[in-house]
């Protein structure tokens, strides 16, 4: 069957998980002990005013975030009540254009899932008492 929690990719005889795809070792066989030079050059064309040198250069140096802060005062979450009332609070920063559609998805992430560990807490705690009423 393979490994527990492994993903099964429907082709059994595979490339088994973590072996390298051959295109990157030849690759890097190719490029084994250039990297100084051409990372020379690339800052050479770069100064020189070469746009896609620029860019792989400025990459390297300061790389796009995956996401960035959000400037947003979400209200405490600590009841059912308040995750209402931050969604309410979503809702409006949206309408308002001080958060993105974007931000305001992945805000509403957390409070989903806020709003899931508090409903799973009230869960167990339900099951606890009538485990202890039927002994």
């Amino acid at each position: 069957m393979g490994r527990p929690g492994a993903a099964h990719s429907g082709n059994p005889s595979g490339r088994p998980p973590g072996s390298r795809n051959k295109s990157k070792l030849a690759l890097e066989a190719l490029l084994d002990g250039e990297a100084d030079s051409l990372t020379r050059k690339a800052i050479e064309l770069a100064k020189a005013g070469d746009i896609t040198a620029m860019r792989l250069c400025l990459d390297r140096i300061y790389p796009a975030r995956k996401d960035t802060p959000v400037a947003f005062d979400m209200p405490k979450l600590e009841t059912p009540a308040d995750a209402i009332r931050a969604m309410a609070a979503i809702v409006s920063a949206v309408a308002s254009g001080d958060l993105t559609p974007a931000e305001a998805n992945e805000l509403a992430k957390l409070v989903d899932t806020f709003t899931r560990a508090i409903e799973a807490h009230e869960l167990e705690e339900r099951l606890r008492r009538l485990e202890a009423v039927t002994k």
